[in-house]
């Protein structure tokens, strides 16, 4: 079975690859030499901070586990740093929008180089403020940077549907061939070089300290809207007043949720489904392949939205169901294929239809990250976008706490069935926001915030 593994992956590599080397000039965007220049700065800069976030995640369970600790020691220290993200990152997320997002994308390389810091200490309190500093810094990762690129890019005056072209090209970098760097490169330090598992940790430092020094050095500041008072519960009623009055807004933050709620407990599903008899798996292999099924589906989404027509509110719809069926083939598999009762040995035939189907979903992913991101640019206001962003994944939080709570109370085919029918409601809930795309809101959102204030000037 071992010759399978390599079969999907130089498939998935030789598809990358033709993809990329065969695109027209119908496939590509026209830019010019300013935006080039801008573009791959933030490229740069955004692959230095996601090379800091993967070398850590193959390493932190592994690390833990090395330090002592239980199953249920981790699992706490897990849910702190999504609670963490929860209850932290809507506030770092307006402290974004008011004193700006430069200073918020500096502050996630300082917070993040401290968590790796605290992974020295074998102590659980100090993990444990490590892992609440993770929890800030990935709100900050997924809110502060889309953020300062989206205002920058509108400063400068930069064609609108060039920011598709960073979008998918980020993903392609950041979450494909970066993260298939970071892990063969993590790999190398604690097993090739033995230097223990912390290693990866202070490599993640070193990365993020860089790219901290190219933002100090060539990025300007930019704000949500610096006029107004920097009173952060304002903020927030101002965000949840955008989201309220605005149906696009509210849809895109529900679609956000149940799909990135599904792809967070896949990572935690992926292993004991394709190994339910402690089958021998090469993990690191698996994770690469997967990060090459995203690279594909990022490819895809790059001449997707190179073209008018089909819009991404309407290909989402085709990724969100795709994305569904794929993760019901666990469940079909349970059903159809008989399991075996023996234990260890290579991946099962069960196993091999679940990766397919697990790289389809990684493919879904590698479409996904770019064309929310682009949607987010279009129906997400400035002035509290990244306020906005965090508050979408509260919900998303709270739904992985609850996962990690309760992984062991529920069959992992019931836990499969849940995200299918997830992405499946994210598709309908896509679908009404094809409709009502080209809608004018009834009432402009910062009128509606303004007449609250003007009734309770106090903020009472």
């Amino acid at each position: 079975m071992e010759v399978f593994y390599y079969l999907v992956f130089g498939a998935l590599g030789a598809v990358v690859a033709a993809l990329e080397l065969s695109k027209t000039t119908k496939d590509r965007i026209n830019t010019s030499p300013a935006f080039n220049s801008f573009k791959n700065n933030y490229l740069l800069v955004y692959s230095l901070m996601m090379a800091g976030d993967w070398l850590q995640g193959p390493y932190v369970y592994f690390l833990y586990s090395q330090y002592g600790f239980g199953k249920g020691e981790i699992g706490q220290l897990f849910i702190a740093g999504f609670g963490s993200s929860m209850l932290f990152g809507t506030i770092v997320g307006s402290l974004a929008d008011k004193q700006g997002r430069k200073r918020a994308c500096i502050t996630y390389c300082i917070t993040y180089i401290l968590s790796c810091i605290t992974k020295h200490s074998p102590q659980y309190k100090v993990l444990m403020i490590g892992r609440v500093l993770g929890g800030i810094a990935t709100s900050l990762l997924f809110s502060a940077f889309e953020s300062w690129l989206v205002a920058e890019h509108n400063k400068r005056g930069f064609d609108q549907q060039w920011l598709s072209l960073t979008f998918s090209k980020a993903i392609f970098l950041g979450n494909g061939l970066v993260a298939i760097l970071s892990g063969l490169f993590g790999n190398l330090l604690v097993d090739s070089f033995a230097l223990g598992p912390v290693a990866p940790f202070d490599a993640a430092a070193c990365f993020l300290a860089i790219g901290m020094a190219i933002i100090l050095s060539s990025w300007t500041e930019n704000y949500g809207d610096p006029s107004e008072s920097k009173d952060l519960l304002s903020q927030f009623r101002g965000a949840a007043v955008a989201i309220a009055s605005d149906e696009k807004i509210a849809l895109l933050g529900a679609i956000q949720s149940l799909f990135e709620g599904s792809m967070y407990t896949f990572v935690f599903l992926w292993t004991p489904a394709l190994s339910p008899n402690d089958e021998d798996i090469p993990h690191g292999f698996i994770f690469a392949t997967f990060m090459l099924a995203s690279m594909l589906g990022s490819s895809l989404a790059s001449r997707l939205m190179a073209h008018s027509s089909p819009r991404v509110e309407s290909y989402m719809q085709i990724v969100f169901v795709v994305s569904s069926i794929s993760l019901m083939l666990p469940i079909a598999a349970n059903f159809l294929v008989a399991s075996s009762k023996v234990k260890g040995g290579g991946i099962s035939f069960s196993g091999c239809i679940q990766l397919l189907g697990f790289c389809t979903f990684e493919a879904c992913v590698g479409i996904f990250w770019p064309s929310i991101m682009k949607m987010r640019s279009q129906y997400i206001p400035e002035e509290a976008r990244s306020t906005i962003m965090n508050f979408f994944r509260i919900p998303l939080n709270i739904f992985v706490c609850i996962i990690l709570y309760n992984v062991n109370a529920f069959p992992i085919t019931v836990m499969f069935g849940m995200c299918s029918i997830f992405l499946f409601v994210a598709s309908i809930l896509q679908r009404r926001l094809m409709v009502i795309a080209d809608k004018p809101k009834t009432e402009d959102w910062t009128a509606v915030k303004d007449r609250d204030t003007e009734a309770d000037p106090l903020n009472i």
